[in-house]
């Protein structure tokens, strides 16, 4: 039972946002290449591993509003199942583990991960309590995961997938809100940021990233340094899966309230997990396979 809760503190489920390490790689057509591809598993570690410890911390000092919560009652700190004591030994340890691999990358590396986890405690502390700025800070998580896999496989990051990784990432926050808000109407019991936010201003701005998120997708598949690099100008039949992907996490979000948590949307929703798959495939083949036939 001991192992289940600490298993359960550490959240392994929540490790899959930290994939967007390999995003770099896999769009320089370079994740194959056995150096890359290590590092990038390494970097995903570590970032996994520092994200745990972010995670520990979290849920001790939101222990006690968290008991107050349908979901997150359940949490192994805030259950009582595991002490606060245990939990900042297993977060020293998965700390000291994530920054010695993130050391072992490189000092940029180490940079960005120190930076991720300052932005997290301070979100954790204080920045959770404002409005906009939680999301943004959300947004700025998946950008340090998109830049530290760029330094662990020496890639660099274009401005489209910059822009396009902080769009979806606060698709995202602004759906976890959502549902938020929703659990904390139902007893009127809003946390500081949830006062900032209300239906009406979260509906419409997740249609406006999520707008503004496609328009900028088809423009990174027309741009000619795009086509050029990839050597095809048929990377605009991948935007149909980005543009249906974005609808069902819409219709998630707005008719079947289900976002939440992010996460849970993802492994276990089967419609977005084959449309994820199809977008992946498609552009796989125009990197890696197409010119093999």
């Amino acid at each position: 039972m001991q192992w289940r809760a600490i298993f359960t503190l550490i959240r392994p489920e929540h490790w899959v946002k930290n994939l967007f390490l390999f995003i770099p790689a896999f769009f320089a057509a370079r994740l194959l290449e056995p150096m890359v591809l290590s590092n990038a598993l390494v970097g995903f570690l570590s970032f996994s591993f520092i994200a745990s410890a972010v995670y520990i911390i979290n849920d001790i000092v939101d222990a006690p509003q968290d008991r107050n919560h349908p979901d997150k009652k359940d949490r192994p700190i805030a259950s009582g199942s595991l002490t606060a004591g245990t939990g900042v030994a297993i977060m020293l340890a998965l700390g000291l583990m994530g920054f010695a691999l993130a050391y072992w990358l490189g000092l940029p590396f180490l940079l960005i991960g120190l930076a991720y986890f300052g932005i997290n405690i301070a979100y954790t502390f204080s920045l959770k309590h404002y409005a906009i700025i939680d999301v943004s800070l959300i947004g700025t998580g998946f950008l340090l995961r998109v830049y530290a896999g760029a330094e662990a496989t020496d890639v660099a990051v274009s401005q489209w997938l910059t822009v396009l990784t902080f769009l979806i990432a606060l698709i995202l926050g602004l759906a976890k809100r959502r549902g938020e808000y929703l659990i904390a109407s139902e007893d009127r019991s809003f946390r500081k940021a949830l006062e900032g936010y209300n239906l009406a201003f979260l509906d419409q701005s997740m249609v406006v990233c999520a707008t503004v998120s496609i328009v900028a997708y088809l423009m990174y598949c027309f741009s000619p340094e795009v086509t050029q690099r990839i050597g095809s100008d048929k990377i605009y039949f991948t935007s149909f899966f980005v543009i249906v992907g974005i609808l069902r996490y819409l219709q998630l979000t707005l008719v079947f309230e289900k976002t939440e948590s992010p996460v849970r949307a993802l492994l276990y929703d089967r419609f977005l997990q084959v449309v994820l798959l199809g977008w992946i495939g498609s552009f796989a083949w125009l990197l890696y396979f197409r010119n093999m036939l």
